[in-house]
């Protein structure tokens, strides 16, 4: 990926109409120097992408979260000491807001599942388009839920018990909050979108959660998606 990253430099990014304001802050987490390195230089082209830091493992990637106050983490999955999937409730447990997309090689459903009930907004593979990896950087900072076509596949071909047969529990207006979960949508983009206040959303979300037996926002957004809500 670092050759890649290195090729993609050669030829510095249009500025992009974000550029005009705040760059997306964007913090790498990864045991690999040459990965860090090829990130880096891919990354510091594009006009609406600044990284601000740089961490070797997961314990390192919270500490410098607290202090940098990143917008998106790239973090690796496995790493020496604390990994990625740690470093995510680690984070999570601070209250940190940074969004995490993970970039790994990794592509083992033991894997994959973890890191998105820990709270990762998107999972990608190392050998990700350069382009397509900036464009997932742009997609998770506006609060969508990322994951590339494989990731779907493998999580959206296992047989999950949890959840099924509960749909038509939701009330109209819970499938048509849950539609829009699967969006991306935030609660407040919701509440603009159907005309509600933001407590009222959080009120059908958190009952959606109930009904399906489901921890978060991107569990639900993965059962949508399986079982056709919105289509």
């Amino acid at each position: 990926m670092a050759d890649q990253r290195e090729q993609g430099a050669a030829r510095p990014a249009a500025k992009t109409p974000a550029a005009a304001g705040r760059a997306i802050r964007v913090l790498l987490v990864d045991d690999h120097q040459v990965v860090r390195r090829g990130l880096r230089t891919f990354l510091e082209v594009q006009g609406d992408i600044e990284v601000v830091g740089e961490a070797a493992d997961g314990d390192e990637g919270v500490a410098r979260a607290g202090e940098l106050r990143p917008d998106v983490i790239l973090m690796d999955v496995k790493m020496p000491g604390t990994d990625g999937i740690e470093a995510l409730r680690l984070l999570r447990d601070a209250g940190n807001p940074a969004r995490v997309l993970i970039v790994t090689s990794f592509t083992e459903q033991r894997t994959v599942v973890p890191a998105l009930r820990a709270g990762a907004a998107g999972y990608v593979y190392k050998d990700v388009d350069p382009v397509a990896l900036a464009d997932a950087i742009r997609s998770v900072h506006a609060g969508h839920v990322l994951l590339q076509p494989e990731v779907a596949g493998v999580l959206l071909s296992q047989e999950h018990p949890t959840g099924n047969g509960r749909g038509n529990a939701l009330t109209e207006r819970e499938r048509e909050v849950l539609t829009l979960i699967t969006d991306g949508r935030s609660n407040r983009e919701i509440a603009r979108a159907l005309v509600l206040s933001e407590k009222t959303v959080k009120t059908h979300v958190s009952n959606i959660l109930m009904k399906l037996d489901l921890a978060d926002r991107t569990q639900a957004a993965l059962w949508a998606v399986r079982h056709g809500v919105g289509d």
